[in-house]
């Protein structure tokens, strides 16, 4: 009795799992007319197909009812310079360089989230850049706040109309001297939107991911210190209180409180450095070394810029606060730093400026001719990492550049600069650089031992510098 009741549940069990089966081929065979395939890990998954496009000269895949786009985000700087070091303190290297070697993938996903990975190859190193997870949320094209939007990951912090610009459309080769101050690409959380008036940006940072130093950096601090990664919080906010098809005027205040953190070389010190307007001369005559016993730092930028037509000009000062506690051994708790630029530009055969308001600055211009324009530009800037109460003797400088841009098309730009930039009796480059004579003539990197009467102090130079940039 008991083996017959067996045998008639193996039965009726086999009779239900033929059943299940038979639904299941159905479904599979119904879902594959759909579009439907099992993908390598043996789930069933959505099929569409991605149509080939080109916005501008960028590959993109695009879904039928646009609900996924992936593209491509590449980029190759080719820089060169040729500087006029006959009076310099220090010998000068004329060269080349890959300044980028940029290989971006974007997607869009569902709609409405949006993923991102940035790398650089410049230099035969690998460098993280861009590491996103984006949510962009829907708000109707008359809504009071529009592009809504939050991404976690490695980015730019929401600060300086300058850095936040893409490189592509910059406009001239290097940023100006105040990209001392502005703060890296981090780690963190973000959230951003605009209307017809206004933009708005805020979110709170952590690590600076960094390349292979700064990872060794934090690896040491939370190791051995068990220091805590530290955070900081940044906000942007900028109005358009002029914008139309032709003009615009912008003007905004960005801050950002910054804790120390695990990527900082000692855990409670700081430094400021910056190379000057050129990446082909590796030296940083500009650097304040670490600056010891730093607990916080306070840094706010203003922004004021502006185009109509085939005219623009763009501006920032920014005034950076260091806070602790007998810092360098001064006796004093704070130290103060300030930089400034001012730029203008001119597209010569009709070209216009056009202004991105999502991301508030200014974006890739019109040409003004079938064979592309060409764009004047001159720029004033200075920075000053010197703070002689606190006992910090970063240098300061004041740069002035011209320069010429060729935009053949939306993909191929040729840059021309012609920069000239004048260094204090400070900017060593921490004591590893020549800036002045002593008593006896002789070369000599202390400050105090320079003898003004025996020439100029302070490293000067001019240069020409080149880029040749194609954007696919």
């Amino acid at each position: 009795m008991k083996q017959n009741l067996l045998l008639a549940v193996a039965f009726l069990m086999m009779l239900m799992s033929t059943s299940s089966l038979k639904a299941q081929t159905d479904t599979l065979k119904h879902k594959t007319a759909d579009n439907y395939f099992r993908n390598q890990y043996g789930v069933l998954v959505e099929h569409k197909p991605l149509e080939p496009e080109s916005w501008s000269g960028i590959l993109s895949f695009r879904s039928k009812d646009k609900s996924y786009r992936l593209w491509l985000d590449n980029r190759v700087y080719i820089d060169g310079a040729y500087f006029f070091d006959n009076n310099t303190y220090n010998p000068i290297g004329n060269g080349l360089t890959v300044r980028r070697a940029r290989f971006a993938v974007k997607a869009t996903l569902h709609n409405n989230w949006y993923g991102e990975i940035d790398l650089d190859f410049a230099g035969s190193e690998m460098e993280m850049k861009d590491m996103i997870i984006g949510y962009n949320f829907d708000i109707k094209e008359d809504a009071f706040l529009r592009n809504i939007k939050i991404k976690a990951g490695n980015f730019k912090e929401t600060f300086s109309m300058e850095y936040t610009t893409t490189s592509r459309y910059l406009t001239f080769i290097e940023r100006s001297l105040t990209h001392a101050f502005v703060p890296g690409r981090t780690l963190g959380l973000q959230t951003q939107m605009n209307s017809n008036r206004f933009f708005l940006g805020a979110g709170v940072s952590f690590n600076d991911v960094g390349d292979s130093e700064v990872t060794s950096w934090t690896k040491d601090n939370n190791k051995k210190r068990g220091m805590d990664e530290g955070y900081s919080v940044t906000g942007r906010f900028v109005g358009y209180p002029i914008m139309t098809d032709d003009a615009v005027l912008h003007i905004g205040v960005a801050a950002t409180y910054r804790t120390p953190k695990t990527s900082w070389e000692i855990s409670d010190g700081y430094r400021y450095s910056t190379r000057s307007l050129t990446s082909i001369n590796r030296k940083k005559y500009l650097d304040t070394d670490d600056m010891t016993n730093v607990a916080s730092l306070q840094l706010v930028g203003f922004e004021l810029a502006g185009a109509w037509n085939n005219f623009m000009f763009q501006s920032e000062y920014m005034m950076q606060q260091v806070n602790g506690t007998d810092i360098n051994g001064s006796g004093k708790d704070v130290a103060n730093f300030n930089g400034a630029y001012v730029q203008a530009g001119w597209l010569i055969f009709g070209g216009h400026y056009r202004y991105n308001r999502a991301e508030a600055e200014f974006t890739q211009i019109s040409r003004g001719k079938d064979w592309g324009d060409i764009e004047l530009a001159v720029r004033y800037d200075y920075v000053s990492l010197n703070d002689f109460d606190a006992l910090v003797y970063g240098g300061g400088a004041n740069g002035f550049t011209i320069g010429t841009n060729y935009y053949v098309n939306s993909n191929v730009k040729i840059m021309l600069n012609y920069s000239f930039i004048d260094h204090d009796r400070y900017a060593n480059g921490k004591d590893k650089l020549y800036t002045g004579y002593d008593l006896n003539g002789n070369p000599t990197k202390k400050w105090a031992l320079i003898d003004s009467s025996k020439g100029t102090p302070g490293e000067k130079f001019g240069f020409v510098a080149l880029r040749l940039e194609v954007d696919f």
